[in-house]
């Protein structure tokens, strides 16, 4: 039986679902790789992967896949990792540059101003320089490790989490583990428990503690920073309230043209029962 492909996002987020991976056996059952969040949902959809913490507008568009049940890149409160960059105030803003590196968040973006920032405005997909985004267009949508790493004192930000939960009440999910259904004869039967108790594995406190001294000095940032924002901005369960936010996310983000209709939510919850 071959070594399943895990595609993994390079950021700082997804240190605490990695850490068994990383830190215990369960690496060794798997391959993996670390790139960008919207590259995860392409190396699935060409299957050159057959795990991945998909952004969740990919579930809309990459067919065949499976949600490992319980886990989840999400916020109930202010991300600090997903910015609208801006020196003009938002009733000013006329073109915005997006992140390529984002699938979630663009659409979120759309979202927004379509709903309820107004519309009308062109978006141009851009690397995340924000100093190239912002001599040419008016406002930037920066994600990941880039954004805990601006300067907001310099510039006018708008938090898209912060926005979403004040203007809808739910959660915002971000992204989650999807596995590619023809995969599964291949995967090992507790798949959903293995990357379950990486991620609490990943939380407890001499890990986060890890993660702090290691990647403070990578981002410039204090580990306290670090620490804070695994544990107070990003929520790592995909519970009820959370599977609420994605589908009225699903629902505006089709109603506006910015996603397919997404399917219904098909978890995994039995490898051997899958391939019976």
């Amino acid at each position: 039986m071959r070594r399943l492909h895990i595609s993994a996002i390079s950021y700082l987020n997804t240190a605490p679902l990695m850490w068994d991976f990383e830190h215990s056996e369960a690496g060794r059952a798997f391959d993996i790789s670390y790139t960008l969040p919207s590259s995860c949902a392409r190396a699935l959809e060409a299957r050159t992967a057959d795990i991945g913490i998909i952004p969740a507008a990919a579930y809309a568009q990459v067919p065949g896949l499976m949600v490992l049940p319980g886990v989840a890149i999400a916020s109930r409160r202010p991300v600090r990792s997903i910015l609208l960059v801006s020196r003009l105030p938002i009733d000013q803003i006329r073109t915005v540059a997006l992140d390529t590196s984002s699938m979630t968040s663009v659409a979120l973006t759309r979202i927004l101003f379509d709903k309820w920032l107004g519309g009308g405005r062109t978006f141009v997909p851009m690397s995340p320089d924000i100093d190239k985004m912002l001599a040419a267009h008016d406002a930037a949508l920066v994600i990941g490790d880039p954004a805990l790493q601006i300067d907001r004192s310099r510039y006018l930000t708008l938090d898209l989490a912060e926005e979403w939960i004040r203007r809808t009440g739910k959660p915002f999910v971000f992204a989650f583990w999807a596995v590619r259904q023809d995969a599964l004869q291949e995967a090992p039967p507790e798949l959903v428990t293995i990357f379950q108790q990486s991620r609490d594995h990943g939380l407890e406190p001499a890990s986060l503690d890890q993660i702090a001294r290691e990647w403070a000095p990578r981002l410039g940032l204090a580990e306290a920073e670090v620490r804070s924002y695994l544990t107070e901005n990003i929520y790592y369960h995909l519970d009820a309230p959370c599977l609420e936010g994605l589908q009225l996310f699903y629902r505006y983000a089709a109603e506006i043209g910015a996603l397919p209709a997404a399917p219904s939510i098909d978890f995994l919850s039995d490898v051997k029962a899958c391939i019976a």
